[in-house]
């Protein structure tokens, strides 16, 4: 004789397994199909970083077409003075201020100073112990540089060929420096023109280097100091138009 219980209660969530399973094999799929066979988030570093190498081809286009017009107004403007008393007297007193300014090119004996990330082992990569922060050259690595050249008095400054004015701004994104639109990668070099001694003796009394000098020590930065006899700092070709102000 068949044994006949009570009927069994019907559980939701059996028949949602296999809609479950249906959906993430069609999800697995379509990820597939979409790779490829590549990393979909390494996709996205690769755009990023395609995407700022073509803005940096594109800030150094716009550069080199902003120092040719550059060119072209002073040579009008040379014209001018050569015919016109009134403008050659303003250009000339003017002079004086286009040097201070950043805006002419500047000759003469300073320091070379290059500072660059701990060097890689032989397998390729840097050395892991500690935070791998104290490894690298920062924002404020560089920046204490350029303040202490300026603190002693250097008559002009220029960080990988690009002219410091009053309104340049040293910035560091992630690990590359930014200035005036343009990426660049270590080693940085940091070119001054002036009294070489004062400009060392600043460089050591600056608290800021001091700090990068110990680092440099224990980490093995590259914090190299060189004395030249002649140095040439290209003028400032960039825009003058001050894009952002905050009262203090």
């Amino acid at each position: 004789m068949t044994r006949i219980g009570r009927p069994r209660r019907f559980d939701p969530w059996v028949g949602l397994v296999p809609v479950v399973a249906l959906a993430a094999g069609l999800l697995f799929a379509t990820s597939s199909t979409t790779a490829q066979g590549t990393d979909l988030r390494g996709g996205e570093v690769t755009e990023l970083s395609a995407l700022i190498e073509e803005r940096d081809s594109t800030v150094a286009g716009q550069q080199a077409e902003l120092a040719a017009l550059q060119q072209q107004v002073q040579a009008l403007t040379d014209l001018a003075a050569s015919r016109n008393g009134e403008v050659a007297a303003v250009q000339q007193e003017a002079a004086p201020g286009v040097g201070s300014a950043g805006l002419a090119e500047l000759t003469g004996p300073g320091l070379a100073i290059a500072l660059d990330d701990a060097p890689r082992t032989s397998a390729g990569t840097t050395p892991t112990e500690g935070n791998p922060d104290n490894l690298v050259i920062h924002q404020s690595d560089v920046q204490a540089v350029v303040n202490a050249l300026w603190a002693a008095g250097a008559d002009g400054v220029a960080i990988m060929g690009q002219r410091l004015i009053s309104t340049s701004a040293v910035i560091c994104v992630g690990p590359t420096l930014l200035l005036h639109g343009r990426t660049y990668s270590p080693p940085y070099v940091v070119t001054a023109v002036g009294d070489a001694d004062e400009m060392r003796d600043e460089l050591a009394a600056s608290p800021g280097v001091q700090v990068f000098q110990e680092a440099a020590d224990a980490y093995g930065l590259t914090f190299d100091v060189e004395e030249q006899d002649k140095l040439t700092l290209p003028a400032y070709d960039g825009a003058l138009d001050m894009q952002y102000a905050r009262v203090g």
